[in-house]
C-alpha cells in the first residue's frame, strides 16, 4: 500500500521481446531465401542450364570466329545474345592463338570450345596447335561454279524477269542486321546451272561460311548414302546390325535387349524411329540438351525409349539424324578417315572451299545441325542434290539419292511432306508450301533453324539459297520467297 508522495512501482517491461520477434522474423527470411536459391541453383544443375548456356555461347563463338572468319566480339553479340535473354548472364573469351573459346556462367560455371583439324569446333577438348582457322578469301572472279561470280543481268536471257528478280532479292535483305527482323545473310539464284545472282548482307563478304542448321541433314543423309554405296551397305538393315565388329557403341547393346532392335536404318533417314525423341527447343528442351551438354550427341538420342512401334509414326527428331552420322562413322576403320571424308569426297570434287563439318566431343558429325559453307557453297551443294550426284561429267556419287530423298517417309497425313533427311513442301498432303501455287509438286528443300534454306526445283531446273539468322520466324516466309524468285525465272 502506498503512502501520499510515494510513487507506485511499475513492473518494467521486458527488455528486448519486440527485437526478439525482429530477428526471428529476418531470419526466417534469411532461411526462405537461402533455400529459394538453393532451389533454384538445383533445378538450374538439375536441367544443366548452367552447362547448356556457357557450352552454346563457347561453341557458338568458337565456331564464328575459327570456321567461319569472323570477330568474336561480334558473333557473340548479333548470334547468341539474341537467342535466349539467359545468355546475357554469359561471358566469352577467345584465344586467337589457341583457337578456343571460353564462356562462363554466374563467375562459377565454365566450358571451352577448341578448334580441331577436320571437326570444327568441339566443346570440351584441348586445343590442337594443328589446326588452321578458316579466313574468308575474296570469291573467285570466274564464273561459277568453277569461280563464283554470278552472271550479268544482261545475260539472264529473254526468260527471265531481271528487274522482278533483283526486286525480290533487294526485298530479302529489308532488315538484314536487325536480329528482331528477317535479318538475311546471303542469298544465291541457280538456274540451268548458272549462278544468277548471289549476295549478301553488310559484314558478310562473299566467303563467309554460313551455319546450316538443319540444312545439315540433307547433307549428312548424302555422305551416308555415299558411303553406303561404296561400301554395300544395307540400307533396310536393323541399326543393331549396321556397325561392324570394333566400331559398334555401346548404346547397341542396350538396343538389343529390348523393341529399338526392331528399328531399322530407314526408319532413321524417315524421321519414323518411333523414339521419344521429337524435337523441341527452350532451355531445358532435350534438342537444346542434347546439342550442348552431352559428349555424344547420337547416343544421347539413342538413350531415349521408344514410344511407338518403328516404322508407324513419324516425328521430326535432330537425334535420329545424329544416330544416322554415328553408322557412317562406323564404315571407316579409323576416325580419321571419317573426318576428312567430307572434303575428300564431297567437298573437293564440287569446289567447296568453305565447308565444314563438326563434331561432338565423341567425335561424331553433328549430322543434324554444324555443317558450315559460304553461300555460293551451299548453292553447289543444291545444285550436285538436283542432278542427282552429276558434276562437271562426272558421278560424284551414284544416282538415286534424288528419288531416295523425295520418296514420302509416311504414305499419308503427317509425314508426307517429308522425305529422307529432307523436305518434299510442294506435296498436297502435309507439304509446307502446299497451299503455295507458285511451289511446284517436284520440289525439294533442305530446311534450317533461324530461316536456312537450299530448295531445288527440277521442273525449272532451278536451286535458290536463303542463309540468315531470323529469330523470329515470323518475320521469314520461305514458301513465299521461293515463289516469288520461280515466278521471274524461265518458264
Amino acid at each position: 500500500m502506498s503512502t501520499h508522495g510515494e510513487t507506485a512501482e511499475v513492473e518494467p517491461a521486458k527488455r528486448g521481446g519486440a527485437g526478439r520477434w525482429v530477428k526471428r522474423i529476418l531470419l526466417t527470411l534469411l532461411v526462405i531465401v537461402v533455400l529459394l536459391i538453393a532451389l533454384i541453383i538445383g533445378a538450374l544443375l538439375y536441367f544443366k542450364i548452367p552447362a547448356t548456356l556457357t557450352g552454346l555461347a563457347s561453341q557458338s563463338v568458337c565456331s564464328g570466329t575459327f570456321v567461319a572468319g569472323r570477330d568474336s566480339q561480334k558473333v557473340f553479340k548479333e548470334d547468341v545474345i539474341p537467342q535466349n535473354p539467359l545468355l546475357k548472364l554469359v561471358s566469352t573469351s577467345t584465344d586467337q592463338q589457341s583457337h578456343t573459346t571460353t564462356a562462363k556462367a554466374f563467375g562459377l560455371f565454365e566450358r571451352r570450345a577448341s578448334l580441331l583439324p577436320n571437326r570444327g569446333c568441339v566443346l570440351d577438348t584441348d586445343p590442337d596447335p594443328a589446326s588452321v582457322p578458316y579466313l574468308p578469301t575474296t570469291p573467285n572472279p570466274a564464273p561459277w561454279p568453277a569461280g563464283d561470280a554470278p552472271v550479268p543481268p544482261a545475260s539472264w536471257g529473254a526468260g527471265v524477269n531481271a528487274a522482278g528478280l533483283q526486286k525480290v532479292v533487294d526485298q530479302v535483305f529489308d532488315g538484314a542486321g536487325d536480329p528482331t527482323a528477317a535479318n538475311a545473310r546471303g542469298v544465291a539464284v541457280v538456274q540451268n546451272g548458272r549462278l544468277l545472282t548471289e549476295r549478301q548482307a553488310p559484314g558478310f563478304p562473299g566467303k563467309t561460311a554460313l551455319l546450316g542448321w538443319s540444312m545439315t541433314k540433307t547433307v549428312n543423309a548424302m555422305l551416308f548414302y555415299m558411303r553406303a554405296n561404296e561400301t554395300g551397305f544395307n540400307m533396310d538393315q536393323p541399326v543393331v546390325n549396321a556397325f561392324p565388329t570394333g566400331r559398334e557403341p555401346s548404346w547397341v547393346a542396350q538396343w538389343r535387349q529390348d523393341d529399338r532392335k526392331n528399328i531399322k536404318v530407314t526408319d532413321l533417314l524417315f524421321m519414323r524411329s518411333g523414339l521419344d525423341d521429337e524435337d523441341d527447343y527452350g532451355p531445358t528442351a532435350k534438342a537444346v540438351k542434347m546439342l550442348y551438354s552431352e559428349p555424344s550427341m547420337a547416343g544421347f538420342a539413342a538413350s531415349q525409349p521408344l514410344i511407338h512401334q518403328p516404322g508407324t509414326d513419324w516425328a521430326y527428331s535432330t537425334g535420329t539424324s545424329d544416330i544416322i552420322s554415328q553408322i557412317t562413322q562406323g564404315m571407316f576403320l579409323n576416325n580419321e578417315s571419317y573426318w576428312k571424308y567430307t572434303k575428300q569426297a564431297l567437298f573437293d570434287p564440287i569446289g567447296v572451299t568453305s565447308g565444314t563439318f563438326a563434331t561432338d566431343t565423341y567425335g561424331t558429325w553433328v549430322g543434324g545441325s554444324y555443317m558450315w559453307a559460304d553461300t555460293s557453297d551451299w548453292a553447289r551443294i543444291g545444285q550436285l542434290m538436283l542432278a542427282d550426284g552429276q558434276w562437271g561429267g562426272k558421278q560424284i556419287f551414284p544416282a538415286g539419292w534424288w528419288k531416295l530423298a523425295s520418296t514420302p517417309a509416311m504414305p499419308n497425313g503427317e509425314g508426307h511432306g517429308y522425305g529422307a533427311q529432307t523436305w518434299i513442301p510442294g506435296q498436297a498432303t502435309d507439304g509446307e508450301c502446299a497451299s503455295y501455287p507458285g511451289v511446284p509438286k517436284d520440289t525439294l528443300q533442305m530446311d534450317g533453324h533461324y530461316g536456312q534454306i537450299v530448295t531445288m526445283v527440277p521442273s525449272r531446273n532451278a536451286v535458290i539459297v536463303r542463309l540468315g539468322w531470323t529469330v523470329d520466324k515470323t518475320q521469314f516466309d520461305g514458301c513465299q520467297l521461293v515463289s516469288d524468285v520461280l515466278v521471274n525465272l524461265a518458264k
